[in-house]
Parts: structure tokens; sequence; C-alpha cells
């Protein structure tokens, strides 16, 4: 989230976001995300280690973790994955910081968020041999996978989440992904302050340009892009058990 938290919100509203998830995604970011969430009545967190980070993920760590996410306002864990582009973490690190969080979510009964590049086989291998949760297991959060990676993510139960890489020229695949996935399996995200969408690419992304994403992937989809907006709200507050906002949908 931008650094002026009231204008990003504010933004946010603008065009129709009414609740927004704050991942938490290092033992020090999750303090900051409880921060947020208990200062923000339309803020919820996720709260995990990202593999990027996974080197610190030890029983300390998870212990941290399980204590926090008793807070009403946690709904998820993670992100938590395999990362093999950068190996900020070893490969090695990355598995077991991963069966350590699904193990967990599954503890818990809480949804996994999945942050998976150029692992998907593998990360799936270990979901699989871990076990989630047996309903709603998670999401794969900022998809950057291909047709057969979301279908094999589906068969397991999860939903997939589409972020503005969904909308760049160079992402045919992710598009076979969006058309492919069902109504009702479908996520709209924007890993901001990352990941601007077109026609914004390349500045600093922030809540409020999920409104660009969601016009381009209701495009793909050959659908209207204020039912998709809806149907991907309802999936989300469906998956992490979201409370329904007090006020009325934005038309």
């Amino acid at each position: 989230m931008a650094d002026d938290v009231t204008a990003t919100l504010a933004a946010a509203r603008a065009v129709g976001v009414e609740q927004l998830l704050h991942v938490g995604c290092t033992r020090e970011s999750q303090l900051r995300a409880l921060a947020l969430i208990d200062a923000h009545a339309e803020v919820f967190a996720s709260l995990g280690i990202h593999p990027h980070e996974a080197k610190t993920t030890d029983e300390v760590a998870l212990a941290e973790l399980r204590t926090r996410a008793a807070h009403p306002k946690v709904l998820a864990i993670g992100e938590t994955g395999l990362d093999y582009h950068y190996n900020l973490s070893t490969p090695d690190e990355q598995r077991a910081s991963l069966r350590a969080h699904v193990a967990l979510a599954r503890e818990l009964d809480m949804p996994l968020v999945l942050h998976i590049r150029e692992a998907h086989e593998e990360a799936l291998a270990i979901v699989q041999e871990v076990g989630p949760r047996g309903h709603a297991p998670g999401m794969v959060h900022c998809f950057t996978g291909g047709p057969r990676d979301a279908e094999a993510w589906l068969a397991l139960g999860f939903h997939v989440s589409f972020s503005g890489i969904a909308t760049f020229p160079n992402a045919p695949e992710i598009r076979e992904a969006v058309r492919l996935t069902p109504a009702d399996r479908i996520l709209l995200e924007t890993d901001a302050p990352y990941l601007a969408p077109v026609p914004v690419r390349g500045s600093k992304n922030s809540p409020a340009n999920v409104a660009f994403t969601c016009a381009r992937l209701a495009e793909v989809r050959g659908e209207d892009p204020h039912a998709l907006a809806q149907t991907a709200a309802a999936n989300a507050r469906a998956l992490l058990r979201m409370p329904a906002p007090d006020a009325a949908p934005v038309a």
C-alpha cells in the first residue's frame, strides 16, 4: 500500500473498491499490517513469510505467525511459496518454509496465499504432499503461469488471482489462464506498489488501479467489467470469510 494511506484508500473508494487485503510477508511487515487493520475498518490482512525471506522461517517466526494470525481481521496465511527467479533464499529454505505455512494454514483452518514464480510444478507437489485445508484451500496470488498451471491449481481447489501482469502485451499465456478460470474461482488484485497495469504501467501501483486490470480481463473473457468486479469481490469475500461492507455496493 502507498505511503499516504488516507489518500490511497480514498482513491480506491472512488473507483468502487470497498475492502482491501494487505499482505504482511516479513516478520517486521506483519506488525505493520496489524497496525493498519486496527486503524482502518475496510482493510484486512494476510500474514506470512515471503519465499524471498524463507531463510527467516524458524520456530520462533512460526510461533509469532500463529499468535498474530489469531487477530480477527487476519484472514489468510501467506504469502508463501517458491520463487526460483531470484532465489534470495535457497530452494531448500523455500521448500521448508512453504511446507510449514501449508501445515499452519490447515491447522488454523485458513486459506493460503501462494507466491509461485518459475516453480509451479514443484510448488503444487509440495502443497499436495503436505495437504492444505480440504475446502477453499487458498489462492495463487499474482498468477504468472500458463493455462496448464492454472488448470492444475484449479483442480486442487485453489482460486487464481490476476494482477496487472495480465494486461501486459507479452502475457498471452496468462490471458489464456484468465479465459479458462471459472467465474467462481477468479480473483483480481494489484500487488501494489508493484506491477501497475496498462495503461499506467511503469508508475507506482495502488489499489485503485485494479479497475484497469478488471476492464482488460473483462474484455478478455467477453464480460461486463462491472459484473466481473462484483464476481471477483464476492469470490474474495467467500474464500477469505471476509464480512460484507456496511456501505451499499458502488454502482
